[in-house]
């Protein structure tokens, strides 16, 4: 017997049923029964508001994993190498692109990770940069409101108290710029930039040390003091006179090889004991 058939006669043993029962009542019943005896597979239809709502969430997720990735490729591309100098030494840096950073006592520096394209360091503290020379990339220091432009030449850079910067140009030219300013300064070697108060002052100072008729133990003990490096030199030469003049931010491999030069002594560095040996 078909499902229609047999739903009839039970149908009609439903109708036979006291009459104190309401007909409302009796059809209520009827249906609960009959969708439970006899389910049909009806197809589900979900009411367009709730469509675009689940296509609204669906989009957002897409749009939130997007926006996850964006933020990682961005992040990739401005991350930035931060080195401190938490010691109470000076600390020497060999950059990406082979430029040199003397890096004072409880100072910091920040440089982009593609720096060999973007010569571009950001300075709290002081440092003494050796820039290695690249004309399509400028090098640049900022510190507070300046910026030092160089494409390569010795130099410090000092943040001061209250927002002061102080610039000493030892070798090469670099270029000044201050914040919020359209004038440029180009420094010479010997010349030091100042600024402090939003106001700008250029002024010389002494790089060199002169050594006059003086005793090569004396150089000797300048060189120790600054490069904090032990040396020594056979003692037959320790009072012997020498007249120089360097550069107070010269390498050391430079000062060694002339000194060796005026007395005709060889050498040897020691970079991991910082030990130089004439003989």
């Amino acid at each position: 017997m078909d499902k229609k058939k047999l739903a009839e006669k039970y149908r009609k043993a439903w109708e036979e049923k006291p009459m104190a029962i309401s007909n409302n009542i009796k059809e209520a019943s009827w249906n609960k029964f009959q969708s439970k005896a006899f389910p049909t597979k009806k197809r589900i239809k979900m009411p367009w508001r709730y469509a675009a709502a689940a296509i609204l969430i669906i989009s957002l997720s897409a749009g939130g994993l997007f926006v996850y990735q964006n933020t990682q490729q961005d992040t990739y591309k401005i991350a930035e190498n931060v080195i401190e100098n938490p010691t109470s030494e000076w600390k020497t840096i060999t950059l990406p692109d082979s430029s040199k950073v003397e890096l004072s006592a409880n100072s910091k520096l920040v440089y982009a990770t593609d720096f060999v394209h973007n010569r571009k360091i950001e300075l709290n503290g002081e440092g003494f940069f050796k820039v290695k020379k690249d004309k399509e990339h400028p090098f640049q220091v900022v510190c507070n409101e300046t910026t030092t432009t160089v494409l390569g030449t010795s130099f410090t850079v000092r943040e001061d108290l209250k927002d002061g910067v102080s610039v000493k140009l030892y070798e090469g030219s670099v270029q000044m710029s201050v914040k919020d300013s359209t004038q440029n300064w180009l420094l010479a070697p010997g010349e030091k930039f100042i600024y402090s108060k939003q106001t700008v002052s250029i002024e010389a100072f002494n790089r060199f040390v002169d050594f006059d008729n003086e005793k090569f133990v004396n150089v000797v003990q300048y060189i120790e003091d600054g490069y904090h490096y032990k040396i020594t030199i056979p003692e037959a030469y320790l009072n012997k006179r020498i007249t120089l003049r360097i550069n107070k931010k010269e390498d050391i491999t430079t000062i060694v090889k002339l000194l060796s030069k005026l007395h005709n002594l060889n050498y040897e560095i020691n970079e991991s004991l910082k030990q130089i040996t004439f003989q």
